[in-house]
């Protein structure tokens, strides 16, 4: 039997458990009995760190990079928790609970189904085919019909050939700065460019992944002093893209501007973002890839949280007759759903 009500978003996803015991799910001060981490993005990232966490161990090493002043994180391990692989980035995981009334919860995180790069997508029919899941908990950034992608492979080579197609021409290359920008990285070094720089955070990170992933990024390190020529890329974080000093670069070598994201397929990302190009990289489920999962994992309840979490409900509740609710913040009963 489903333990209804038992699933609440407070300071991150809250699930009480009929053993008496609270999981925190990407809180930023969490406070469970149990406390998970599904990845080291900065929107699931804690501010203040918990004594323990489950979590994988390059989350564990790019979260107390990130979070220098938390000190190092320490990991758990729980006999009724397990993870998974999410795919959305580096150490991503999708978290499995089992409950003693033998509910079991599968919390996503965020993730994706693509195989790509150095990652493994997440792998819904394996998680089937282990757990009865009754309870799932999943991400929806973008769950409206419009947002599907096109494939990994054919993305892939349109943006090396524009890479190409572009060599005489210095760009600057914005994405995460865990993720999407090894996967930039990634495709500059299939390209016919020669030059590739990041900045020193972006630099940090790449070290920590490539020693797990068995990955060279061949980056060299952005500074004041680096002058930026014909052919070169510069991998810069996406929050910089309207600092002083990228409009500096821009007009002193006419470098073009590219960013990459899901939102891409929106014509208002590239000129609110005051992009050349865009792509439709992301590191998110599309739309058919989220149906697929729900579909694929059959749970009795499904929770929607994150972008269109309230449309992603309707539909699933509307068009395949699965019990679904979009979880609002600081819900204190079943009424509330």
């Amino acid at each position: 039997m489903v333990g209804r009500g038992s699933v609440s978003l407070r300071d991150g996803v809250q699930i009480d458990l009929a053993t008496g015991e609270t999981v925190v799910a990407d809180a930023t001060e969490p406070a469970g009995d149990i406390v998970a981490l599904s990845h080291a993005h900065g929107d699931h990232l804690y501010a203040k760190a918990p004594t323990e966490v489950i979590c994988s161990d390059l989350t564990a090493r790019l979260a107390t990079a990130r979070r220098e002043d938390e000190g190092v994180l320490s990991r758990m391990i729980h006999p009724a928790v397990d993870q998974v692989s999410a795919g959305h980035i580096p150490g991503s995981r999708a978290t499995i609970i089992k409950d003693c009334d033998e509910t079991t919860y599968l919390y996503t995180g965020d993730f994706s189904t693509r195989d790509r790069f150095t990652l493994d997508g997440f792998d819904a029919e394996s998680v089937a085919a282990e757990y009865d899941i009754d309870v799932l908990i999943t991400e929806t950034t973008y769950g409206k019909p419009k947002y599907v992608f096109e494939e990994q492979e054919t993305l892939e080579r349109r943006i090396v050939d524009w890479l190409n197609d572009t060599h005489d021409t210095p760009v600057i290359l914005f994405g995460y700065t865990i993720g999407r920008a090894q996967e930039l990285e990634l495709l500059v070094a299939r390209s016919e460019r020669e030059r590739l720089f990041v900045t020193e955070a972006i630099d940090r990170l790449n070290n920590i992944i490539a020693e797990v992933h068995d990955v060279a990024f061949n980056a060299e390190l952005y500074g004041r002093e680096t002058t930026i020529e014909t052919g070169d890329v510069l991998v810069l974080p996406a929050q910089t893209n309207k600092l002083s000093f990228v409009d500096q670069i821009v007009k002193n070598t006419g470098a073009v501007k590219a960013g990459f994201s899901g939102w891409a397929i929106e014509d208002s990302f590239k000129y609110r973002g005051g992009y050349d190009e865009t792509f439709v990289l992301s590191d998110h489920s599309d739309f058919s890839e989220l149906v697929t999962t729900v579909e694929v994992v059959n749970p009795n309840l499904v929770y929607t949280q994150h972008g269109f979490a309230d449309e992603f409900a309707t539909y699933l509740d509307a068009e395949l007759d699965i019990d679904a609710r979009s979880l609002k913040k600081n819900q204190t009963s079943l009424d509330e759903f």
